[in-house]
């Protein structure tokens, strides 16, 4: 933790390593940004002036103002990002998992398309030199390559990251420079007029907004990597990388300044502003760069999966931690499945050009999600209320405003993000719902009645001993009361005596790195429950973390588990611990309606795909029972039988 704190304290590795998590993606926007407003249109003064002007106000209000001043400040013990918004402010109310989720799906849905949109824009830069190259297999074979590369880690590879995104940004900054120097009279761009005259007398204002969108991409990624870099280094590193930004879209527009009356074609304005001799140096790092931009998005959906398991906002999964480097994690199933998505993106739409118009849907949703949250967050703070209502209207009414500019894609490969986001939320949504039915019909009882009946099967020496530890998941908030479920176990289905018994709760607060555990001796030396206070950013290895409490209850004197065997009680050695998993299986009933009943189905093919709760609290190499118990919603009609001789 304390290297943890020292990398968000301002300093100048501290900006370097923030070049190079947070900015890939909105820093290699230039590569298509420009190129997407012009498209086939008819390149004029106008065009190019509130174009540019479009792209330093959206900038300035959404990336600048929204994410960098405000939402940065809504930072949940260092860590930032959607669902890191939604524990903070989830007790304000019951709705706001809606938006969470949304925001979460969105998210998710631009980590496949940005990948294939970075990556393509790089390297069709080579069609400059070598005319009529295929470039969909390269693109291809770096997407793998990166997605192979994850399960290895990437905290060799991500010490590089910094300087390579610091040479990408100043290159651009230089190029574009340089065209200004031509023409400096390109700046008035800047004067917001020119934004406001295209938008009103330009008949594809809302096209032209959804190409200007693009250039904000890369604001959500921004506050999700709060944690890994701090805010100070943020909103300093951001200086440089808007003013690199800024200037190099300026070049572009004198370039294009050059070209009035005329229509862009194939050519990409990025690629004009470099020297012959210098593009294939050019496309080189800008491939790099976009590879750095794709592994920020990668590395940012894994945390964002991670989040969400905790969360119960998405189905077990395996979580791997491919290195000792903290918020290092890797999720094979997620990896698997943007590398397909990705794959298939490449290949439906071919040329960046076709991606454009499906990119930038999914995360105008995801901003609409963040800017809900924010309010939310905002009232918790006791912000005045009408700075609030002035928050909404002007953010809500930009994304609002950029939401239709890029629901007019829809028909040109938007569905496929639609598709990809509808499909991710449902996940959430049924894993969320199904929990929530299945609780409802879970029975507990008061442990109390049965502190007799364990005590007596513990020393009732005519049953078989099942185990000298016996150690019970328990879903139960309260000590005073326990699963059915869990008594039928002990007493009912095969009588278990044990030395000790022990009930584990997990509870996951609203803290991203809380790791606390308290300790209730219910039966002195024969019933203990333990509650352990977990952090949603914290790995529940409940096996480790256990034999770490037993350790010290041991140390402290409050319990000893020396074996009861004779044999092994003279040699003082530990007992056997065995856990037992209840899985509480809920059949399809009549007395769900039928919406829920369609949800408990998707619910149950999820949980096909998922990870046992066995692995997901990493008990796979522990002794482990598992017993299923079915949840019987329906009340069954009374049975009337007729004897007959």
């Amino acid at each position: 933790m304390g290297h943890h704190k020292n990398i968000q304290k301002l300093s100048a590795a501290g900006l370097l390593i923030s070049l190079g998590i947070i900015y890939g993606d909105i820093g290699t926007s230039p590569l298509y940004v420009f190129k997407a407003i012009i498209g086939e249109r008819l390149i004029t003064q106008d065009l190019i002036l509130g174009g540019l002007s479009c792209i330093f106000w959206t900038l300035t209000l959404q990336t600048t103002i929204k994410y960098v001043v405000i939402t940065l400040q809504a930072d949940n013990k260092g860590e930032g990002g959607i669902f890191s918004l939604f524990s903070l402010v989830k007790r304000k109310a019951k709705w706001l998992i809606i938006p969470a989720m949304i925001g979460g799906a969105a998210l998710l849905a631009d980590g496949i398309m940005t990948p294939a949109v970075t990556v393509s824009s790089a390297i069709e830069g080579l069609g400059l030199i070598y005319k009529d190259l295929p470039t969909v297999p390269i693109v291809l074979a770096i997407i793998i390559f990166l997605f192979v590369l994850q399960q290895f880690g990437t905290s060799l590879v991500g010490k590089a990251f910094g300087p390579i995104m610091w040479l990408w940004f100043t290159m651009i900054a230089v190029l574009g420079f340089a065209h200004i120097m031509e023409l400096p009279e390109i700046l008035k761009a800047i004067n917001p007029y020119y934004a406001y005259h295209i938008l009103t007398t330009n008949p594809q204002a809302f096209l032209i907004i959804g190409a200007v969108f693009l250039c904000t991409t890369g604001a959500e990624a921004l506050y999700s990597d709060l944690g890994h870099c701090g805010r100070s280094n943020i909103r300093i590193s951001w200086i440089y990388v808007k003013t690199c930004l800024v200037l190099n879209y300026m070049g572009q527009g004198v370039w294009l300044w050059k070209l009035q009356g005329t229509h862009l074609g194939d050519v990409n304005p990025f690629y004009q502003l470099m020297p012959g001799w210098f593009l294939i140096y050019g496309i080189a790092i800008a491939t790099i760069a976009a590879a750095i931009a794709s592994q920020a998005l990668i590395s940012g959906s894994f945390t964002l999966i991670a989040e969400a398991v905790r969360l119960n906002l998405w189905p077990k999964v395996r979580i791997n931690y491919p290195s000792e480097q903290k918020g290092q994690l890797y999720v094979p199933s997620m990896n698997w499945i943007l590398m397909s998505g990705c794959i298939v993106v490449v290949l439906i739409f071919q040329k960046s050009v076709n991606m454009e118009a499906a990119y930038g849907l999914s995360i105008t949703v995801a901003m609409l999600m963040t800017t809900i949250l924010v309010s939310v967050f905002l009232l918790r703070k006791k912000v005045p209320k009408y700075l609030i209502a002035i928050f909404l209207t002007i953010y809500g009414f930009i994304e609002l405003t950029f939401l239709a500019g890029n629901a007019a894609k829809i028909l040109h490969g938007g569905w496929f993000t639609v598709i990809l986001g509808t499909v991710l939320f449902s996940v959430m949504w049924t894993w969320y719902n199904g929990r929530r039915i299945r609780n409802r019909y879970m029975k507990f009882v008061d442990i109390e009645e049965f502190y007799p009946v364990i005590k007596n099967i513990s020393s009732d020496h005519t049953i078989a001993k099942y185990a000298s530890n016996l150690v019970y998941l328990t879903s139960a908030n309260f000590n005073t009361e326990i699963e059915s479920s869990v008594i039928y176990s002990i007493i009912q289905k095969h009588p278990k005596r044990a030395d000790v018994y022990w009930l584990l709760h997990v509870d996951v607060t609203d803290e991203p790195y809380t790791m606390e555990y308290e300790v209730d001796h219910m039966i002195p030396e024969k019933l203990i429950r333990i509650d352990f206070r977990l952090g949603f950013r914290v790995e529940q290895r409940i096996n480790v973390l256990f034999r770490k409490v037993v350790e010290e209850l041991v140390k402290s004197g409050e319990i000893d588990i020396t074996s009861k065997y004779e044999s092994l009680k003279a040699l003082k050695i530990p007992g056997d611990f065995r856990f037992v998993v209840i899985e509480k299986i809920l059949s399809n009933s009549s007395s769900l309606h039928f919406i829920e009943r369609l949800t408990i189905a998707y619910h149950r093919i999820l949980k096909l795909m998922s990870i046992s709760e066995r692995k997901g609290f990493g008990l796979d190499s522990s002794f482990v029972s598992v017993e299923q118990v079915p949840l019987i919603v329906d009340v069954p009609d009374p049975i009337h039988m007729k004897r007959i001789k």
